[in-house]
């Protein structure tokens, strides 16, 4: 399917980011899986190259791009079989939260390094007993002057190790009793007294990916720190949550993509009972059924990325992006697992990676039954 959404030079810029890639990345994905998370001079090489929040504004050191060049990013990230280098979170998760919200004198602190690769970032929602439910997160933070004091737990945060800054959702005392006007965003810098990075979990999938657990132990922080006013942390979650969604739906499609065309390819070269598998029937009825899942996708997808750039509102398309795309990646790697038979078992091939890694996509960012709850509340159901 032709695409119409990407210009000349976002081609270039992706042609660009291939090469940064395939050089400086993908060599060390093995020993970043082993490890468990991503050096941080990969993270200072692709800001220096361009590559972290190319659509911020050059007054802070981005490219003064758009989102398009994130999009690009994603895509290429996904077919290089990425086990969790985070650039995707960082970009267009986290950073849009400082970017949109943050006042002139923390855009000018916080943005640059986040550009550069300097300060990676991380974002604090999720607790040990909360998690789609953010209007109910029990980290507190408490007014004592010029401070905050932040009191609480979170759990299943990416990049919590090698964080710098993280945007904390915290509960303040503005408003007792309403979960929805008492939530404010609060932005820790990593050595702040109180702030303890936890153990590194061990995850099913995405071994580079530094999750962690993260713990406030009275920890103060300038109320300066504070994302705009007290209590609008919640709506603010509200706005972002739109692209954080589609940014998990570009993921998966691409990486549902990659994993087609892989597995295509290997159906043709593998031999069984003297001829390739893909000339069996069973072979070739599957992949057609992946085909059409990931072409209809695409159709779907792109147009919402468009519409997506253009401002529209799209919280209901969003989630809708977010429940298909992560269960029909599910489906066709799950698919095309099975034509390697017992090599797709393997850890050593990229289609069993692949495999796990996709399953967490249809819980981060909002689990299936969030998406559904979401989009019948849309419909007004």
């Amino acid at each position: 399917m032709d695409r119409t959404l990407f210009s000349p030079e976002h081609e270039l810029f992706r042609k660009s980011f291939r090469q940064f890639l395939d050089k400086e990345i993908a060599p060390h994905y093995a020993r970043w899986r082993e490890e468990g998370s991503v050096d941080r001079e990969a993270w200072r090489k692709a800001g220096a190259a361009g590559f972290l929040c190319p659509w911020m504004e050059e007054q802070y050191g981005g490219q003064g791009g758009d989102f398009l060049h994130s999009v690009v990013v994603m895509e290429e990230m996904a077919k290089s079989y990425d086990p969790g280098f985070a650039i995707a979170l960082h970009s267009d998760v986290v950073v849009p939260y400082l970017h949109t919200f943050g006042s002139d004198e923390q855009k000018k602190r916080w943005l640059p390094g986040c550009a550069d690769g300097t300060r990676i970032t991380a974002i604090a929602m999720t607790e040990p007993g909360t998690g789609s439910d953010l209007a109910n997160v029990q980290t507190t933070a408490r007014r004592d002057g010029d401070f905050y004091v932040l009191n609480g737990s979170k759990t299943f945060i990416s990049n919590g190790q090698l964080c710098d800054l993280v945007v904390v959702v915290a509960k303040t005392e503005n408003a007792p009793g309403d979960p929805h006007r008492s939530i404010s965003l609060i932005v820790v810098e990593a050595g702040t007294p109180g702030f303890v990075k936890g153990k590194k979990l061990d995850k099913m999938g995405l071994a580079a990916q530094d999750t962690s657990e993260l713990f406030f132990e009275d920890c103060r922080v300038p109320v300066a720190n504070r994302l705009g006013e007290e209590g609008a942390g919640f709506f603010m979650l509200m706005q972002k949550l739109q692209q954080e969604r589609l940014v998990i739906a570009v993921g998966c499609q691409a990486a549902a993509e990659k994993v087609l065309e892989d597995t295509v390819a290997y159906t043709q070269e593998r031999k069984a009972f003297g001829k390739p598998i893909s000339k069996f029937q069973n072979t070739q009825f599957e992949l057609a059924k992946c085909a059409t899942e990931v072409e209809v996708g695409r159709a779907f997808l792109d147009r919402l990325v468009s519409e997506h750039v253009a401002g529209k509102y799209l919280v209901k398309e969003c989630s809708m992006a977010k429940l298909w795309q992560s269960e029909m990646c599910q489906r066709v790697i799950d698919s095309c697992l099975q034509m390697f038979g017992g090599y797709g078992y393997m850890l050593e091939y990229p289609v069993t990676r692949a495999y796990m890694d996709a399953r967490v996509q249809r819980i981060y960012g909002g689990t299936s039954e969030i998406m559904k709850i979401i989009i019948a509340k849309q419909m007004g159901l």
